[in-house]
């Protein structure tokens, strides 16, 4: 392998959802509504985490967290998605192909999510200890770190990838340039990034779902110790929307990376791009307003804050 990429190939065509022409306009439409909804949710729990000083709680600083995240992962693929149905010309440059910034946010939410379930584990588990066990300056280095591995995970995944050879099939019959469907294109060994993607794949999507679900084991055991009903119900619902947040993210990630390559077909893997990184994103911040009260007491607050403000 040669240590500069001697492709033949300067730029790529996405083919996305162009095999629905007559569909392009309410695509279009659709996607553009769910990515202001993603800006304006996540955009909202950042504010209010930022603003209400009740929300500077380990919890809250891992939501805004993953806010950031969802906003910043959205914006490196949905405008480029939303204007190639803009125009006739659906290429993107060699360099602007690289997944370096996609692959590291998708990376850092799945490091991100295991931090979050082990933060509810202790609120749980051990509430009493709770402020001692989560001081400020361990769960900033566990936000720190989800950053951090995600990072170079992407960084080392986009520079085994581009500095292969891409001889002439420049069409990828994706929505977005993702690492499988570039990796098809290469006339080249690949078996070297398979591998790299499988242990990425082992250590950022099963070893953490893995954490998950023992963290869920020990806090559903403690919630069910709970003598009062409310106390129960009280102690779930701080966990229930983290959980359904894995479910809808992990679900759609590991079928992703992690489905035999006999089940590739181009409609499954369209829908599941649309999943985690559209879907998903614009869900969480309204899975966890809905289920969460002191947010939703917070953003009355802003809101009211700032009323007051502009009638002066």
């Amino acid at each position: 392998m040669g240590k500069t990429n001697q492709s033949s190939v300067t730029e790529f065509v996405l083919l996305g959802l162009s095999g629905y022409p007559e569909l392009e306009a309410v695509y279009f439409v659709m996607v553009l509504c769910m990515y202001l909804v993603i800006l304006l949710g996540n955009g909202i729990i950042i504010i209010v985490s930022v603003c209400d000083s009740h929300l500077h709680t380990p919890m809250y600083f891992f939501l805004s967290n993953l806010s950031f995240l969802d906003i910043c992962y959205t914006s490196s693929s949905i405008p480029l998605f939303l204007s190639s149905f803009l125009t006739s010309k659906k290429t993107i440059s060699f360099s602007g192909c690289g997944m370096a910034l996609s692959l590291g946010l998708g990376s850092t939410e799945c490091v991100l999510l295991a931090m979050m379930a082990y933060d509810r584990y202790v609120a749980i588990c051990n509430p009493l200890r709770y402020p001692i066990i989560m001081h400020r300056v361990l769960y900033v280095h566990m936000a720190a770190w989800s950053w951090i591995i995600g990072c170079l995970n992407a960084l080392v995944q986009t520079v085994m990838t581009m500095i292969l050879p891409f001889c002439g099939n420049n069409v990828i019959d994706h929505i977005t340039c993702e690492i499988l469907a570039l990796l098809k294109l290469v006339c080249a060994d690949i078996s070297m990034n398979v591998f790299i993607m499988t242990v990425a794949g082992i250590v950022l999507l099963v070893i953490p779902l893995l954490l998950i679900f023992i963290s869920y084991v020990f806090i559903l055991s403690s919630i069910l110790r709970i003598n009062s009903a409310e106390g129960r119900k009280k102690a779930f619902s701080t966990c229930s929307a983290h959980l359904t947040v894995v479910i809808l993210f992990y679900g759609s990630a590991l079928f992703m990376y992690m489905k035999p390559k006999s089940k590739d077909t181009k409609a499954s893997d369209e829908i599941i791009v649309l999943s985690y990184g559209v879907i998903t994103p614009m869900l969480n911040p309204i899975i966890y307003s809905l289920r969460n009260k002191e947010v939703k007491e917070a953003v009355k607050k802003v809101l009211s804050r700032h009323l007051h403000l502009w009638k002066i």
